[in-house]
């Protein structure tokens, strides 16, 4: 089968409709490009490109991780150039998304900050939102939910591994189980 042949209602891709398995496939699927839809969306509501959205992902994430984010580790985070990467950070700046400070233990060394304003952009975009997520979490039956939430672990950890060089250990940035936890707190 081609792609040309794959419909909404016709086989897929990689597989046929042939089981309640394929069902949750295609279900994660719809998941996966509503979620980059709405990522989309939300990074130009807020006046930024999606690698901006990122970068501001990552030091949020850094910061409530007890961490510091630095410029040199948003650069491989983002696999961009230290070149690109001060493009971003003072088009973020400029924009009263980011602070640059002094590294308290490195002289030569800068920890970048996500600034009020852009806790309070997150707060006031993300917040009904993850209400409503919840609301949705609620209706999955107590007795099925361990089973979803080891799933959706499971396919993030199999998703962080695909399409390139598996990273090392600890140098690939927040996972996708961290930023939902940084991110999606609003209690």
């Amino acid at each position: 089968m081609t792609p040309s042949e794959q419909t909404d209602d016709g086989p897929g891709y990689w597989y046929d409709n042939s089981d309640s398995v394929v069902e949750i496939l295609h279900a994660l699927r719809r998941f996966r490009q509503s979620d980059q839809g709405m990522r989309r969306r939300m990074s130009a509501d807020m006046g930024m490109n999606e690698t901006d959205m990122q970068a501001l992902q990552f030091v949020v994430i850094s910061t409530s991780n007890g961490e510091h984010a630095t410029p040199r580790a948003l650069s491989k985070f983002l696999g961009i150039s230290s070149a690109s990467t001060t493009k971003l950070l003072d088009r973020l700046s400029a924009s009263d998304f980011l602070e640059r400070h002094p590294h308290p233990t490195d002289r030569r060394g800068l920890v970048i900050t996500a600034t009020q304003h852009a806790h309070d952009e997150l707060h006031a975009r993300m917040t009904g939102m993850h209400r409503a997520l919840r609301e949705l979490a609620e209706k999955v039956p107590p007795a099925s939910r361990r089973a979803v939430v080891d799933f959706l672990l499971s396919v993030s950890s199999h998703l962080e591994t695909e399409g390139g060089v598996k990273a090392e250990p600890g140098t690939a940035g927040p996972t996708s189980v961290e930023a939902v936890a940084a991110l999606g707190s609003v209690d």
